[in-house]
C-alpha cells in the first residue's frame, strides 16, 4: 500500500489532474485547420482575420495562432495524409478515454482511440459523432 508520501512528484501531480478532470466542466480548448498545402491557409486566415500566425518549431509545418482575449488558440498547416484537411475543435474534456466511450454509448463511433503524448503531457482522441462529424478529444491541452 502507497502513503501520499511515498508517491514520486509526477505521480501525485497525475492524481491531482485526473481528480481536477473528473470535476470540471469540458469546453472548446483547441482548434485546427488542415489542408493540402498547409502555408496556404496560413496566409488566407492570416489575412482574413489579421492573425499573427508563428511557426510551431517542430518541423510539422504548422503554424501557431495565439488565442485572443475571448478566444481560444489553435494549429493551421498541411493535412498529414495529403488530402484536402478540413477543419477540428477539440473539446478538453480531461479525460478523453471516458468521453470516447461515453460518445459510443450515444451512438458515436471512436475514430482515434485515446493516445497520450507524454512530452506534452497531453492525451487526445477523435470521436465521429452519429452524423459523422468527427470532433477532438483532448486532455491536458489547457493548464
Amino acid at each position: 500500500m502507497y502513503s501520499p508520501n511515498s508517491l514520486g512528484a509526477d505521480e501525485l501531480a497525475g492524481r491531482q489532474r485526473a481528480r481536477e478532470a473528473q470535476t470540471m466542466k469540458p469546453f472548446t480548448g483547441w482548434f485546427e485547420i488542415t489542408g493540402k498545402d498547409g502555408p496556404a491557409p496560413q496566409r488566407f486566415y492570416s489575412k482574413l482575420f489579421d492573425w499573427s500566425i508563428n511557426d510551431a518549431g517542430d518541423h510539422s509545418g504548422c503554424g501557431l495562432v495565439e488565442a485572443g482575449e475571448k478566444g481560444i488558440a489553435g494549429g493551421i498547416g498541411a493535412s498529414q495524409d495529403g488530402a484536402h484537411g478540413g477543419f477540428t475543435f477539440y473539446v478538453e474534456a480531461g479525460d478523453p478515454a471516458a468521453f470516447s466511450g461515453r460518445a459510443e454509448r450515444l451512438g458515436g463511433k471512436t475514430v482515434v482511440p485515446p493516445t497520450k503524448i507524454p512530452d506534452f503531457g497531453l492525451t487526445f482522441a477523435f470521436f465521429a459523432d452519429p452524423d459523422g462529424h468527427v470532433v477532438g478529444l483532448s486532455g491536458g491541452a489547457v493548464q
